[in-house]
């Protein structure tokens, strides 16, 4: 049984760590923005250096984000289309959610409740493969809705004026509902709970331990074994330096999500209004 199991390939990794960057980029700047008429708003944007500066990071983000999310469609269409079969589409690895997955919801509930056993997770969890998918309605939505924010009057010649309204209310929504997700589910429920504390080190490192593996995708390592594959998917365990930096880099993050929340919190009414 090898030490490490493979889990994310390297371009998985440095995805994720741009997802990670700019969606923090967006979080604060857009907070210190939607904010600025409270003291702790004015605070932030004089931190990072005026309300134009931020506007300008906070645009230049969502364009960076944007085109990483058309490139990430391109790279994983251009794989299916390599593998050409509809087993890469519905398989075991790959994100498309089937009926196994509505199964285990249901089987999960039911453990909660003490009526069932734990589901035995493959390669994708239920909750791995919604958080994967809630970018796909996530990210054009912020895109849009902040485009015509951007270019109001631009907007305003090709759709009625009410609808500029309309894209404020649900660029702020799915903003806060966004990083209240990431930071209440992805990150405290990702790395806090028992089988992972004191952090999940999966998507840094790139691989998890075989005790790991055994505990929450029990089908997946047995898949792994029967298939032959299991020494094939061995990788080195990281080396304590890369583990201690991304350690830091992780905890930083989860505590700017927090604070971010505890901070919009006061002001919810006015990041809705």
């Amino acid at each position: 049984m090898p030490a490490q199991v493979r889990r994310f390939t390297r371009t998985d990794r440095v995805t994720h760590l741009f997802l990670i960057v700019a969606f923090m980029l967006l979080a604060v700047t857009g907070a210190a923005r939607a904010l600025g008429d409270t003291d702790w708003g004015r605070y932030m944007l004089w931190l990072m250096g005026g309300h134009d500066r931020v506007k300008v990071v906070h645009v230049a983000t969502g364009y960076l984000m944007t085109v990483g999310f058309a490139v990430h469609i391109v790279l994983a269409l251009a794989r299916l289309c390599s593998r050409s079969s509809l087993r890469a589409l519905f398989g075991p690895d790959s994100l498309v959610p089937t009926w196994r997955d509505v199964k285990e919801f249901g089987q999960r509930l039911a453990w909660f409740l003490g009526l069932a056993r734990a589901p035995r997770f493959e390669r994708w969890t239920y909750l791995e493969k919604f958080d994967y998918w809630a970018v796909f309605w996530g990210i054009p939505l912020l895109f849009f809705t902040g485009l015509m924010l951007l270019y109001p009057v631009e907007a305003s010649r090709v759709l009625p004026g009410w609808t500029i309204n309309v894209a404020a209310l649900l660029h702020r929504a799915e903003a806060v509902l966004a990083v209240a997700y990431i930071v209440l589910v992805h990150l405290l429920l990702g790395h806090f709970r028992r089988s992972t504390f004191p952090l999940n080190e999966a998507m840094f490192s790139g691989g998890m331990s075989a005790p790991s593996l055994e505990e929450e995708k029990p089908d997946w390592l047995e898949r792994l074994r029967r298939e032959g594959r299991l020494t094939a998917m061995a990788i080195a365990p990281p080396v304590l330096w890369f583990r201690l930096l991304y350690f830091l880099f992780a905890y930083a993050i989860i505590a700017l999500g927090l604070y971010l929340v505890l901070a919009a919190v006061p002001h919810a009414g006015m990041l809705h209004g």
